[in-house]
């Protein structure tokens, strides 16, 4: 029931007052139920025709029990019908009855004002601590729903609040100005679950959204006020002109942190993730992490240049982690990511290393670790991945439980107004794509501050939710300590200029309540100063060594730095890989598979069985068996990964009959180690971030991310930049990501053939990643074993096939399979070097091509050799495989892709000179394009046949 109901009940009402007869036996009790109620007596008889009715729709629930709407329409200063002797128009003839239903419509509009309050009081609550901007709404007003002045005395029902019952309207108003317009703007009607908007209402509503604090909570909210100013203060006058992206202005982020951190070990946390942009990030270090301020001092000097050449980062992108001691005793540990200058990337990345601290845990409720995001205004509203990162939060395979998440509100974006920056009325309005609430505060409350912190934390506990806090403040000191923001923003700072900070204006509060002294002040100030001054003090010490953090207890087996020469023993006995192989094509009884799948089906049991090589994808799921049953977890998300984009894989099975599914790799036996294996959302730089983070706590697991086609890496170009390619040089840190990347010129389109090798070749550098393509089931399913079985640690690119997938040629036999290992590269097993009048040298599809050619020509003295590890690869080695062939022999590089594109570029520009000097060095390809490749089939069979052609050109 809701107050559109109202109209229809009213017709039903006065069809009642004119007939009883002529309403249904129900509504004729109801009718009468009310009468009596209204001291009216039940009506026997029809009235006259002509009693008319006279209403206005009006919108949203109605608070309390069902209401009559009224017959009349009083207006605003009428007063209720009777009292002055007339008869109003349209009148049921009986005073009592009008009366009451007078009192109804009144009531409605009452009811309709209380939810005005809920779903736009944050419109003219005073969150901006400048004053500069102030919003008006007409429909919070009691004439815009038609009530007088004469109605503030009245009493009305107020059984629609929290906490409140038999008030006038006057009180009403009040109680809803102190809930939802003073500090605290709440948006949470937009939630379509009710329940969730009942909690948070009697929440807001009991308490007018405001804590009751203790003195004890008072000076602590205080001095973490006055820990985050001494700071900014101190090292502003120690450091002049150095970029610190200071906190000031917004320094009641170190008290909202402080206090979720609180609430987080009261309800059980064990972990926090944080990410966070520059802004404060050397205040919550100091004040949040405890990192001494030594550290942070030193590095402000730089005292050892020669350490960081070529690598490191700047200081306010590192990250850090430490415990935290609440205040009942409990221990959290906290992780605050590494970020770099993209902001809201980290995001995703955080996501994934909670998700994976999680499962670590076997915390399947998602209740031990939680993270909390730290974003920017105009980051928050204007960065595509945040959108991203709120889609992950309730999807099955990224769920974690909840994010806090902490907007810092500059309101501007380094010199970009809101109006030009964001076309919606807040910064977090994105976040309404969520069933979740929208918390906005004024900075300089700190107090209101407290509030929100416990909603949100105990919304996130109750509800396992994301939730938003939008933590309206301003910048001090503009973008960065080198910045002028008065060119662009004159009026803000002005206003700026002359205002107090947030610690002075809390502290002449609690000094009118009496609730701290002069003195106190002045000795916490004291105290925190003369600590930083002994932290300088050692920082510029000669024999000062800055704490260095290694990697956590989990990763003390694994290790980075350069490729080791040793190769892991990636075999497995023949008969276990039979084994694995066959139950991976068992299903439960009467399971209905698709008719398709039948026939690849029992093809897989006939490789198991050593009566037909394997191909690609059982190459691949074998591997994946065999590395759950030796306990290394599997993680594999993608768009489509679970069927495979091109219907190869089949990890999980659908029943065609009721939809259910079956996933064999999670079957293998009771021991086997944690599988997940998920279709993830259209999303790249999103989902990548995430795996990527999943995958700095996992270093005993594979952690697979599969793109849809190759190039689609290019969409999470920040991803594989920022992290991904330089995480262990900036940051110190080892991830085994693996990336899946389909690539072969097939006459698809520009889009759907080239994995980009060239780009990710010019990001290689100091063994930081691995790039193969392997071209044999045996190189792939030995490739993925290596990447976990070696305890050196690098992402490591795939360049997958598509048409090799069934190609016939691309089948390995079980017992090469089981005995065999990866090589960098593979030579002709066929023709010897020895007497060649020509080396081919390639890498990927093209091969097959080539061989075909080969045979077709007849040619039999021109070997083909497979570069299969095209990073990380010395020249030795290259020049090892090449042993045997004469000297002064053409060596030819052959590719699908331009010249300007592949692997050439960087073959010629890493070994031309060393392969020049003995040989002689030429290359056949396309022809330099600004695209990959052709979008007509028609046209590319051309230039194919014409690449093929020109890698025997001169041989006949």
């Amino acid at each position: 029931m809701n107050s559109y109901s109202l109209d229809y009940i009213d017709d039903l009402y006065v069809q009642y007052v004119r007939d009883p007869s002529s309403v249904s036996e129900t509504w004729r009790q109801y009718f009468e139920q009310f009468l009596v109620g209204a001291g009216a007596p039940v009506q026997n008889t029809p009235v006259p025709a002509g009693a008319g009715t006279s209403r206005t729709r009006s919108a949203g629930p109605i608070g309390g029990s069902v209401r009559i709407a009224g017959v009349t329409q009083p207006r605003g200063n009428e007063d209720p019908p009777g009292t002055n002797g007339d008869v109003p128009s349209g009148s049921t003839g009986n005073q009592n009855v009008d009366q009451a239903l007078w009192l109804a419509r009144i009531q409605d509009r009452i009811d309709q004002l209380v939810r005005e309050y809920r779903v736009r009081g944050h419109l003219v609550a005073k969150l901006d601590p400048l004053g500069l901007f102030e919003n008006g709404c007409p429909e919070l007003s009691p004439q815009s729903h038609g009530l007088s002045d004469q109605d503030l005395a009245r009493p009305f029902d107020s059984s629609i609040l929290e906490n409140v019952t038999g008030s006038t309207l006057d009180v009403i108003l009040k109680k809803l100005q102190q809930t939802y317009c003073r500090s605290i703007g709440a948006q949470f009607m937009h939630i379509d679950n009710r329940n969730i908007r009942d909690w948070l209402q009697r929440r807001m509503e009991t308490t007018e959204n405001r804590l009751d604090l203790s003195y004890e909570r008072q000076r602590r909210i205080y001095t973490r006020l006055a820990d985050a100013t001494i700071f900014e203060e101190f090292v502003r006058r120690k450091f002049v002109g150095a970029k610190t992206f200071s906190l000031e202005g917004a320094e009641s982020l170190i008290p909202l942190l402080d206090l979720a951190l609180e609430k987080a070990g009261q309800h059980k946390v064990q972990e926090v993730v944080m990410g966070m942009a520059h802004r404060g990030r050397l205040n919550v270090m100091a004040n949040i992490l405890k990192k001494r301020a030594m550290n942070i001092f030193w590095s402000f000097d730089d005292p050892t240049p020669e350490l960081s050449r070529g690598g490191g980062d700047v200081r306010y992108h590192l990250g850090y982690s430490s415990d935290w001691k609440t205040a009942s005793g409990d221990t959290l540990h906290i992780s605050l990511c590494f970020n770099p200058s993209h902001l809201e990337f980290v995001n995703t990345v955080a996501q994934g290393r909670c998700r994976c601290k999680q499962d670590n845990r076997g915390d399947t409720a998602r209740k031990e670790v939680m993270t909390i995001l730290v974003h920017g205004d105009a980051a928050f509203a204007g960065e595509g991945i945040v959108q991203e990162t709120l889609n992950l939060s309730e999807l099955t395979g990224y769920r974690t439980g909840g994010t806090l998440h902490v907007v810092i509100n500059n309101q501007v974006g380094f010199t970009t107004e809101p109006r030009d920056g964001r076309s919606t009325t807040y910064a977090t309005d994105v976040a309404k794509m969520l069933q979740i609430p929208i918390f906005h505060v004024n900075g300089e409350d700190p107090e209101a501050v407290a509030q929100v912190v416990s909603l949100a934390m105990d919304f996130r506990k109750e509800f396992q939710r994301d939730v938003v806090i939008d933590l309206y403040a301003y910048r001090r000191w503009g973008h960065n300590e080198g910045d002028e923001p008065r060119f662009t923003q004159p009026r803000m700072y002005t206003e700026i200029d002359r205002r107090p900070g947030v610690r002075q204006q809390y502290l002449n509060r609690l000094l009118k309540l009496g609730k701290i002294t002069e003195e106190e002040a002045e000795q916490i100030s004291k105290e925190r100063t003369e600590k930083l001054e002994r932290e300088f003090e050692a920082s510029k010490n000669e024999t000062f060594v800055p704490d260095t953090q290694t990697l956590a207890a989990n990763w003390s087996e694994y290790f980075g730095g350069p490729e080791p020469d040793e190769a892991a023993d990636t075999t497995i006995d023949i008969e276990d890989l039979s084994r694995l192989l066959d139950s991976l094509t068992r299903l439960p009884e009467g399971f209905a598979s698709h008719k398709k799948l039948k026939r690849p089906m029992a093809q897989r049991r006939e490789m198991a069985a050593g009566e037909r090589p394997l191909d690609w994808a059982a190459a691949e799921l074998a591997a994946f068996a065999s590395l759950l049953e030796q306990g290394h977890p599997i993680r594999m998300t993608g768009q489509d990964c679970q069927r495979g984009t091109f219907s190869h894989r089949h990890a999980v099975l659908h029943d065609v009959r009721d939809g259910s599914t079956y996933t064999p790799l999670a079957n293998i036996s009771d021991k086997q180690a944690r599988l997940e294996l998920y279709n993830s959302p259209l999303s790249e730089a999103g989902v990548l971030g995430f795996e990527y983070g999943y995958s700095l706590d996992a270093p005993s697991g594979l952690c697979v991310w599969e793109a849809q086609f190759g190039d689609f890496w290019n969409v999470a170009q920040v991803i594989v930049d920022q992290f991904i390619a330089s995480a262990e040089d900036k940051w110190d840190r080892l991830s085994g990501l693996v990336m899946l990347l389909p690539h072969g010129f097939e006459g698809q389109g520009p889009e759907h053939c080239s994995a980009r090798i060239e780009r990710w070749l010019a990001m290689a550098a100091e063994h930081n990643i691995q790039i193969c393509q392997p071209t044999t089931p045996s190189q792939y399913f030995h490739l993925l074993r290596r990447q976990v079985l070696r305890k050196w640690r690098k992402p490591l690119i795939v360049l997958t096939p598509k048409s090799l997938l069934r190609h016939p040629e691309v089948t390995s036999p079980l017992e090469i399979v089981a005995n065999g290992s990866f090589q960098k590269i593979l030579p002709d097993r066929k023709v010897p070097l020895e007497g060649a009048r020509r080396l081919l040298l390639c890498t990927g599809k093209i091969y097959y091509d080539l061989l075909q050619e080969r045979l077709d020509r007849e040619i039999e003295n021109v070997p083909i050799m497979r570069v299969e590890q095209l990073y990380p690869l010395a020249i030795e080695e290259l020049m090892a495989a090449l042993e045997g062939l004469p000297d002064g022999t053409e060596v030819r590089w052959i590719q699908d892709e331009p010249e300007n594109m592949g692997a050439w570029p960087y073959m010629k520009f890493k070994f031309g000179d060393e392969l020049s000097r003995r040989f002689s060095l030429s290359k056949a390809t396309r022809t330099e394009s600004a695209s990959p490749s052709t979008g007509s089939m028609a046209a590319h069979k051309l230039e194919q046949a014409d690449l093929i052609k020109s890698a025997f050109e001169g041989l006949e």
